[in-house]
């Protein structure tokens, strides 16, 4: 995978979205790291600005939930290229399928710890996600 530049949450809880801003800006400090609270705010910020070179998406939101999200941006043929990882607490099996099904890059439960958040981060960003396994 090229290495990400922009990368976007999309996550509706604010103390995430500081854990993980806080993450990347430790492993990755250049790239910019855009933040939606919402699916809604996450296809706002896709049509008006630059491409986020990967999207890390919740799926337990208002307004716009990420399956609803990821089936949008996977059905618009400009869009459908930037990979979408899950992350997400959820471990629950139909979930996962669910994800998968609707054209997700990877599945990745949220760690509790920041050395662990870090560490995974590491590893989606080292993955090809031509040839990926679905979840780590």
């Amino acid at each position: 995978m090229k290495k990400p530049e922009i990368i976007l949450l999309i996550d509706d809880d604010v103390d995430d979205q500081l854990y993980f801003r806080e993450a990347i800006e430790e492993i990755k400090p250049a790239c910019v790291c855009k933040i939606a609270n919402n699916g809604l705010e996450g296809l706002q910020q896709i049509a008006a600005s630059p491409l986020p070179d990967i999207v890390f998406l919740d799926l337990n939101m208002p307004i716009m939930n990420g399956y609803e999200f990821l089936e949008n941006i996977k059905k618009n043929k400009q869009y459908h290229h930037i990979p979408v990882i899950i992350f997400t607490t959820s471990k629950n099996s139909a979930d996962i399928e669910r994800c998968r099904l609707f054209g997700a890059s990877l599945y990745l439960t949220k760690p509790v710890d920041f050395a662990t958040l870090c560490t995974k981060l590491n590893s989606v960003f080292e993955l090809n996600f031509d040839s990926t396994a679905f979840m780590i």
